[in-house]
């Protein structure tokens, strides 16, 4: 896992629109950088969902959030057209930011093994370095948590 203080890896992935999106793009600025499972999964929509609901509050601040998963970008078009999502979508599918942030790991669920992406948040400050990591987040309180962080930590 990365720790605060350290670079935040860059990286380039295709947006739902199919344009690149680097992380180095938003430099100056503050990141809310979310991974997330999958687009249009129950605990996945309700946290996209909360993020839609506390978006202006990020702008306000002048704050990125980015929102990545392994789904194609014709997935995240779908998902964020459906519930209009305001913020920026990455496909990963070759997991390149997925495994530089050390998020795809193994997974247990109802017994079964398998690899996946936990649910993981990093804040990254306007020089690129990580603020805050935020392992194993919750779908509902995920948003709103970082909210109360930015308020304690301007």
């Amino acid at each position: 896992m990365l720790e605060t203080k350290m670079k935040a890896p860059d990286f380039t992935l295709l947006d739902k629109d199919g344009h690149p999106v680097s992380l180095s793009d938003f430099l100056g600025k503050r990141v809310v950088l979310y991974f997330y499972p999958k687009d249009n999964t129950p605990g996945c929509t309700r946290q996209a969902c909360a993020f839609a609901a506390s978006y202006e509050q990020f702008k306000n601040q002048d704050i990125v959030v980015i929102g990545i998963s392994k789904d194609s970008v014709a997935s995240h078009q779908k998902f964020a057209d459906k519930y209009d999502l305001p913020f920026i979508l990455l496909s990963d599918p070759e997991l390149c930011a997925i495994q530089a942030y050390d998020v795809w790991k193994e997974k247990k669920l109802y017994g079964k093994v398998s690899m996946g992406v936990v649910r993981t948040t990093y804040i990254i400050d306007a020089q690129g370095m990580i603020e805050k990591v935020m392992p194993k987040v919750k779908p509902d309180t995920n948003a709103a948590e970082i909210l109360t962080w930015l308020a304690e930590n301007k």
